[in-house]
């Protein structure tokens, strides 16, 4: 599957491929990553992204020239949806990246289709961009953030383990919270050795080898998600 991200900054998001779980899959051919800089798409002589916003107010907002170009030539690399990360987007869940997964399971290794994330910075983008080029306005959470890199590495991350060979052993993602296996709860508290530590035991049935029980257990300690 082909991840696409679109940034000012791209030396935020590249480290993050570079090491562990997301580096294996990249290097296997489980996924692609590319990274653009959205800069080299300004056709102002300094480059220039971003001006003063109409109606004024403070702060800055990212040109449609250099964006729009930006998304048009990404475009021919990659067919799949324009993500904005935005505030005000919809809420980012378990349930959309298990969708989003379905791209990279229901189409051949060599296809172009994935994701296209736009990082906005500032106030953020024209809002004639998103008219005309995203598909999809999509936040991580009620909070602001400097800029949209580390929501676009948020929903790289959540959607790429899903797929198969990315992680170790693909059961991982079977059993985890919000699946359909814990019946979309959280998951149940985990336990390694020591058998005790500082006085805190291991609860038993862990212990006992009958998974029958150690599975009733599990399932007894899912833990509701918060609202």
């Amino acid at each position: 599957m082909r991840f696409d991200i679109l940034t000012l900054f791209p030396s935020l998001v590249q480290p993050y491929f570079e090491d562990s779980i997301l580096k294996r899959a990249i290097d296997a051919k489980k996924i692609t990553v590319a990274v653009h800089n959205i800069r080299d798409y300004s056709t102002e002589r300094h480059h220039k992204v971003d001006d003063s916003p109409y109606g004024g107010g403070s702060g800055m907002v990212m040109a449609c020239q250099p964006l729009y170009d930006a998304i048009k030539a990404v475009k021919k690399l990659n067919t799949g949806p324009v993500i904005y990360l935005s505030p005000v987007g919809q809420r980012f869940t378990q349930k959309k990246a298990l969708e989003w997964a379905k791209i990279g399971l229901n189409t051949h290794k060599n296809s172009k289709k994935g994701l296209i994330l736009i990082c906005g910075r500032y106030e953020g983008i024209d809002q004639r961009v998103i008219d005309l080029l995203v598909d999809e306005e999509l936040s991580i959470g009620d909070f602001v953030l400097t800029g949209g890199e580390l929501p676009a590495l948020t929903v790289v991350d959540a959607v790429a383990r899903l797929l198969p060979g990315v992680l170790g052993d693909d059961k991982s993602a079977h059993e985890e919270s919000f699946s359909e296996a814990l019946e979309g709860m959280l998951e149940y508290p985990h336990y390694t050795k020591p058998e005790t530590f500082k006085g805190k035991k291991v609860p038993d049935v862990l212990l006992s080898g009958n998974h029958a029980l150690i599975k009733k257990w599990r399932m007894e300690n899912r833990r509701k998600p918060k609202s």
